[in-house]
């Protein structure tokens, strides 16, 4: 590594290493000008070619001790920057540790099911924590699937005739690569989560959904 620097001129740089994770996670915080947090479930993403694809929430086997370690990680950071609004932390699971990744001060794309699939959405808590109203309950209704749609958007009339699904479509021009919309599919057990992915699968030209 020495010699590397030097051969660069000594420019500031950051130097990340390779982590061989299992899966990653996003845990979605808010905090209010009163100081009041809350935290959403933990959400299981998925990415391909470095776009997110797929987020499932909650995140499968991620109570207890994981969800706890996110929610002490996010807490901390709200804390140390006297942050107000939705917070969004991305987190490598490996071997039982949480890795921060990735960080962004907004609402976040892997937070977008709780329109539909929390009891209030990133959305309306960003609101309220920045008004200094009280926060709104970020319980999970049900489980939830949320699936970009990249570079092109399905019928809307056949993803709407799936059980659960919800069409959000942002008007931006079609493009290759570029998030055009996004589906939530909320259901009350896994099960049924998967029956519904299934035929979103059939209309979405995304191979991450063909598991």
């Amino acid at each position: 590594l020495d010699p590397t620097f030097g051969a660069i001129g000594g420019s500031p740089l950051i130097l990340e290493g390779f982590v061989p994770f299992e899966r990653e996670l996003s845990i979605l915080a808010a905090r209010s000008r009163t100081g009041e947090t809350a935290y959403w479930p933990l959400v299981e993403n998925v990415h391909r070619d470095g776009i997110l694809r797929l987020s499932i929430a909650p995140a499968l086997d991620a109570e207890g001790a994981l969800a706890d370690a996110a929610a002490a990680i996010a807490a901390k950071t709200l804390e140390a920057l006297d942050y107000v609004g939705v917070l969004a932390i991305e987190l490598f699971q490996h071997e039982g540790r949480l890795l921060a990744n990735e960080m962004a001060p907004r609402v976040h794309n892997s937070g977008h099911w709780t329109i539909e699939g929390a009891r209030t959405s990133q959305f309306e808590n960003h609101l309220r924590a920045i008004l200094g109203l009280p926060l709104g309950a970020t319980d999970a209704i049900g489980v939830s699937a949320m699936v970009n749609l990249i570079g092109e958007t399905p019928d809307p009339a056949a993803l709407l005739g799936i059980e659960g699904a919800h069409m959000h479509l942002y008007g931006k021009p079609a493009r290759p690569g570029r998030k055009l919309g996004h589906v939530t599919v909320v259901e009350p057990g896994r099960e049924a989560l998967e029956s519904a992915l299934a035929q979103v699968a059939t209309l979405v030209a995304e191979p991450t959904l063909r598991r």
